[in-house]
């Protein structure tokens, strides 16, 4: 059975278009999410200052204007409870460190497998309750 997700938001922070698409696609058609995308890292940080109901971040690393890791550095000071998964093409040792450090909740890279993706995002949407 599939999620249906159509009560959360979820900020896609990617500057590649046709990757936008296809994140879009599985996002908004086979679980009914709501998506908004940011084009690059500062389009990211200013939907999170205006938008209160994003309830997920999709970023890539390299954005224009300001990179990935620096637009997750900034979110973090005043949304620190938004989950960010990073979504990269870069899975090499330091990047992987620096977006950590940042503040990002967990790492997908590209190309992406959607099962896994979408199992990363139900954990931070839904995540399993402890008694």
């Amino acid at each position: 059975m599939l999620q249906d997700w159509s009560n959360f938001t979820i900020l896609v922070a990617e500057d590649d278009e046709i990757s936008f698409k296809y994140l879009d696609l599985i996002l908004s058609r086979k679980v009914k999410a709501n998506v908004l995308w940011a084009i690059n890292g500062q389009m990211a940080v200013d939907f999170c200052r205006q938008f209160d109901h994003i309830d997920l971040i999709l970023m890539d690393i390299q954005l224009p204007v300001i990179d990935g890791v620096e637009a997750i550095r900034q979110i973090k000071t005043f949304s620190p409870d938004i989950p960010i998964i990073v979504n990269t093409a870069n899975a090499y040792g330091e990047e992987y460190e620096r977006c950590f450090s940042a503040g990002c909740d967990d790492f997908i890279t590209k190309p992406v497998n959607i099962q896994q993706l979408l199992f990363k995002i139900e954990n931070f949407l839904n995540p399993v309750k402890v008694r």
